[in-house]
């Protein structure tokens, strides 16, 4: 089994604008750091090789979608990489969410989760907490 990981986030300015440029002169960067760190899968990307152009929730939202072969080896890439700069600094960018906003759920090896999937579980997570269908770093499912 491998964790699917889906986020989103309510951008404060449009993409293109000079106050979104500490997050997105970095994009390629992080990108290129998940795409190899330990455990990384798959990530959604777009021709430009980032998911900016994946607008699914409107035109101020983004949105990440990737997998990992565990929660641990994406837990490792969120916290204890150069992506922290970045994390740390994402209400610069980014408003607070008023649910949740990061969804984790275990799939097949092999399998690419689909925005209405990853849709679903964040979905499911905001209506009834944490569960085996969707949970969050803390609430990970233990074998």
């Amino acid at each position: 089994m491998h964790v699917a990981q889906f986020n989103v986030a309510r951008m404060r300015f449009p993409l293109e604008d000079p106050r979104m440029s500490g997050f997105t002169d970095r994009l390629d960067e992080l990108n290129a750091l998940a795409d190899h760190s330990p455990g990384f899968v798959w990530r959604l990307q777009d021709d430009q090789g980032t998911a900016t152009s994946i607008r699914p929730f409107g035109d101020d939202m983004l949105v990440n979608l990737s997998v990992w072969e565990s929660a641990e080896a994406l837990k490792h890439y969120t916290y204890k990489s150069d992506h922290l700069e970045s994390f740390v600094r994402r209400q610069e960018w980014f408003t607070r969410p008023e649910g949740p906003h990061l969804v984790l759920w275990s799939i097949d090896e092999g399998h690419e989760p689909t925005i209405a999937e990853s849709a679903e579980r964040l979905a499911h997570l905001g209506e009834h907490g944490p569960t085996e269908f969707a949970f969050t770093f803390g609430t990970v499912p233990r074998d």
